[in-house]
């Protein structure tokens, strides 16, 4: 019996300023459980991060959400469909998401969601994981991101293979093709 691969999904607890960020965080947790993958993220409801949960959840998918505790106010889980864990701080939160997935999926998100993707790609830069890592730049929205890591690679803070260690995708199709390509599924 294989295991059954999960996908982390990192993104923003707010909608952004366009409806087509909630359209995509929604097909993005729908696809994610169109491959058959278990869907892990921060546990919370509002936002995109809700909305790919919702997606996920609706689609049939398996959802795990890694809270934690003093964000429970303020990010409260999803009403049902998810299996939510409350962990201590930010920290273990992070640590049990990269833990336990296979894969990570970055929506538009805020610095919260910056600071998830970049200790993704540090600990693939690091040589810790191998990890696949898909950043889905929805309406252009990581444009500036791609851009100021190749300006940080240019001026020699980094080296250019780091940029193999993460994707950009044009959207949710294309994010949902990389992640199955490269989970094999």
């Amino acid at each position: 019996m294989t295991k059954t691969p999960a996908i982390c999904v990192f993104c923003g607890a707010s909608f952004g300023d366009k409806p087509i960020f909630s359209t995509a965080a929604v097909a993005m947790g729908a696809g994610i459980a169109g491959l058959g993958a278990k869907f892990i993220f921060g546990g919370g409801g509002p936002g995109l991060m809700g909305e790919a949960a919702r997606g996920a959840r609706d689609a049939g998918g398996t959802v795990e959400g890694i809270l934690p505790g003093f964000l429970r106010d303020m990010e409260p889980p999803l009403d049902t469909g998810e299996d939510t864990e409350i962990v201590p701080d930010l920290f273990v939160r992070k640590r049990e998401m990269i833990a336990r997935s296979d894969a990570f999926v970055t929506l538009p998100g805020g610095l919260g969601t910056y600071d998830e993707f970049f200790e993704v790609l540090t600990a693939a830069q690091l040589g810790v994981h191998a990890k696949p890592i898909i950043v889905v730049n929805v309406d252009s929205y990581f444009d500036a991101l791609d851009a100021m890591i190749r300006g940080t690679i240019a001026r020699g803070f980094a080296r250019d293979t780091v940029l193999e260690m993460y994707q950009m995708a044009t959207g949710v199709d294309d994010a949902l093709a990389r992640l199955k390509a490269a989970l094999r599924l």
